[in-house]
Parts: structure tokens; sequence; C-alpha cells
């Protein structure tokens, strides 16, 4: 075992991707400990039928494409960028690691091990082991938790049956009647299986104590083929956000604009997380008409649920999939770049690898903390419906940061990440599109910081 410059502290996606961008830009050494049995992250333990919610060109290292940069022919995504399942994005991290990492003589890889802190990390029989290093990388500050993981937050009596979403494929779905618990991804994910597996939708209950805003996924498409239904978009979102009078007019417009969607139309959402479906998705979601609003559950008995506002009752038979986990946690941001410590966080809103890639670059480029911080402002995990005006304008400001520093500037341009092609059209139709962007970017960042001083309107 050698000493090395970087040791980074999880193997899941922003570790791997981190360190994919080190290996590119510098020749430092990096060893990576895991307490996985393989990399991936939270990959190793998402349910079965889990798929990337974003085109793949958004994820992934910069030093290789997930997926094969291929148009979904069928299915609820068809006419749109493919979205890997959880199988291919593991093996896609393998890959990495097998055919990159581990073949450059400069990473080295601990998996099964627990880090203990001051270098020491123990391994699944319990040996312990100590390595030295320069810088230490926690990737590991989100926390990606998912229902199989974790415990229910409620009570549950003995006999009931409370199941997470990775085990609905061993199940008999044959005359059974599914509770769904949560209002996020997960619970959407589930849903769909359920529904696109013969499960009828009158047998579905979905408890939600919210109701979610999602990013209509046609209208975030990468490549040269969507670029004018993308950058159109992008325009029609700052214009909204420029002339919105208060938070829900700004809603109304950007749902209006097709750019947000929501499953039930009659209620207004709390909920944003960031969550990227089809309109052909959420009409699918809509055929449940058994959604059961009474807050969140605090205990399921034999025969009944009780919540914060009142209790149901429920057949002993009833099969519960609990879906509450949070997918990322919501400590507060600390500052990425901290001496020899280093905290890789989102710095572009909803992007998660181009944000790491980008720390790593900024680490590799830049001298001083102050700089590294100034071109890496974490922005907080989306959590309400109100993140998405305060995610915008913070990535507003990221903008204005990167396209200030001419080598940011330059990085960012080329990188794959940023799902642009490999040209901007310079069209009549591109120049109109462009000029919109220019001209409502900065009215609305000043209405932006006018609605979130005043939420309520």
């Amino acid at each position: 075992m050698q000493d090395v410059d970087y040791l980074i502290i999880g193997a899941g996606a922003v570790g791997m991707i981190f360190a994919d961008q080190l290996l590119t830009e510098t020749d430092a050494t990096i060893a990576i400990v895991d307490r996985h049995a393989a990399p991936g992250g939270h990959w190793n333990d998402a349910y079965p039928f889990v798929r990337l919610h974003q085109p793949a060109t958004y994820y992934g290292a910069g030093s290789r494409p997930v997926g094969r940069d291929q148009i979904d022919a069928t299915g609820l995504n068809a006419g749109l960028y493919e979205l890997p399942t959880g199988a291919e994005v593991r093996r896609y991290f393998a890959d990495l690691m097998r055919e990159r990492f581990l073949p450059s003589g400069r990473v080295q890889y601990f998996p099964e091990c627990n880090y203990g802190g001051g270098g020491v990390f123990t391994a699944g029989g319990g040996e312990r082991h100590r390595i030295g290093f320069r810088k230490l990388v926690n990737a590991t500050f989100f926390k990606t938790g998912v229902p199989s993981t974790r415990k229910p937050a409620y009570e549950i009596s003995a006999g009931v049956s409370v199941v997470a979403p990775n085990a609905l494929p061993e199940l008999n779905t044959t005359g059974a009647h599914f509770v769904l618990l949560g209002a996020g991804k997960t619970a959407m994910d589930a849903a769909s299986w359920l529904l696109t597996n013969g499960v009828p939708a009158i047998d579905i209950t979905w408890v939600k104590p919210r109701e979610a805003w999602l990013m209509n996924r046609e209208m975030v498409q990468p490549g040269d083929a969507f670029l004018h239904r993308t950058l159109g978009g992008y325009a029609l979102q700052l214009e909204a956000a420029a002339a919105a009078k208060d938070l829900p007019d700004l809603f109304a417009r950007l749902e209006a604009d097709n750019q947000l969607l929501r499953i039930d139309r009659t209620v207004q959402p709390t909920m944003y997380r960031g969550a990227t479906m089809t309109p052909s998705e959420v009409e699918l979601l809509r055929t449940i008409q058994d959604v059961v609003r009474r807050g969140h559950v605090r205990r399921i008995e034999k025969e009944r649920v009780v919540f914060e506002h009142g209790a149901l009752a429920r057949h002993a038979d009833t099969i519960y999939v609990d879906c509450s986990a949070n997918p990322l946690n919501d400590r507060p941001p600390t500052p990425v770049f901290d001496g020899p410590l280093i905290t890789p966080q989102i710095v572009r809103a909803q992007l998660v690898s181009l944000s790491a890639a980008a720390i790593a670059h900024v680490e590799a480029a830049y001298a001083t903390d102050t700089e590294k911080n100034a071109l890496c402002a974490p922005i907080p995990a989306a959590l309400t419906d109100t993140d998405w005006a305060s995610g915008t304008l913070a990535d507003l400001r990221a903008t204005e940061r990167w396209s200030g520093d001419r080598n940011m500037r330059q990085w960012s341009a080329a990188h794959r990440l940023t799902g642009f092609g490999t040209r901007l059209p310079d069209d009549p139709e591109a120049q109109a599109i462009r000029r919109r962007i220019k001209d409502a970017r900065p009215q609305a960042m000043a209405n932006l910081e006018r609605l979130l001083a005043s939420p309520v309107g």
C-alpha cells in the first residue's frame, strides 16, 4: 500500500467522476475506499427496475459516455435519449474502474472497507489499514439513501407486509392490493412498474403526503437534434422567472410553457427534487385514482394505517411498498475546498456529474481555496417548490462566474457533461433564442431575488 495524493471516500458517482477528472488533468495518485463490494454507490442497493431519469449524456465520467448515445424507439421514453438501467450503470462504473482506473497504475481501490478517519480504514474481515495522503475527498456528503438500506420512519405492527421496491419483481402480484408510501421518484417508479406489469390501477393506493413539480424530460434533451427545443425551453424558463408577479404565478407560467409537470392538476405542489419525467409517464400515473393525502404515515396496523391526520382502514393482506427514503440528504452546504479537505457538492443545479467533474478540474487548475470556492459555490439539494427558484438563481450566478473566467468558460464549453452537441447552430432561430436568453437573464436574476425575499407573494 502506497501513500497517495488524494484519498477519496466513496466509489459512488461523485467519487468516481472526481477521480476520473483528476486522472485526465493531473498525474496525481489516488486511493478510493468504499463500503460496497463494487463501484457505483447507491446503485448497488437500488431496486432492479431503476433507470436514470435524465438523459445519459448528462451522467457519468468525462472520459467515457454512459450508454450508446441512442434514441429510444419504444416505451414511455420513445423519441428521447436513452435512460440506462441500474444494471447498465453499475456495469459502467465497474468497467471504468477495471479498464481505466486500475490500469493507470495511479489508483488503488479498497472495496468493502469502512473509513474511520486519519487515513485508517477497516476491511470486512476486521483488518485495519492506514494510508498516507495529501488531501482527503469526502465523496459521501450526500449519503444517498434508498428504501432497501434504511428502516422505515413509522411503526409497523406484527404480521404487516411492508417491502422495499426491490422486492416487487419477486412477488406474485395477481389479485394483490398495493399501497405505495411516498410521493417522490421512487414511488413514481414503483407505480409505473406495477402498472406496466399488469397490476390494475384500481388495485393501487398511493399515499402522497405532498405533490411534486417534475421536470419535463422532453425539454432537457441534449445534442444537436434537440438544441433548438432545449435552448428555447431555457429561454422560456428565464422569461417566466423575469415576468412572474409571485411564486404561484412563476409556477403557473412554467407549467403553461410545458417546462414543469405535475401528476395531479388539482393539487398545488409543495415539493421539487428535480425528478424528470415525460408527459406519457405522467399520464400513466394519473390512472391511479385512489390517492390518500393525510400527511405522513405514523403507524401501520394489521387492518388500518394511522396518519398525521386521521386513519384509513385496509385489508389485512395489503402489501405496503415503502418508497419514503430521501435520495439526497438535506445537510446544509459546507465549503467545497477547506485546506486538505475537499467535500464535493452540487455546484450546478441538478447536474451532479458535471459538478463533480468541475470540482476536480478546479482543484487541478487553480491555486488557492479562495478562488476555488468562488467558482464552486454549493447549491443545496432541492426539496421544496421554492427550491426551483433558489436553485435557478444560484445556477445563474454560477453561470456568470464561469463565463467571466476564461479557463472555466473554455473547459465547460468543451466538456461532454454539459450536454451540448458537436456544434452550436448559427441559424436565425438559434440566434433569436440566444438573444432572448441574453435579454431575460438579468431580469430573471433580479426578479428571482425579489420573489425569494417575499415567497408568499
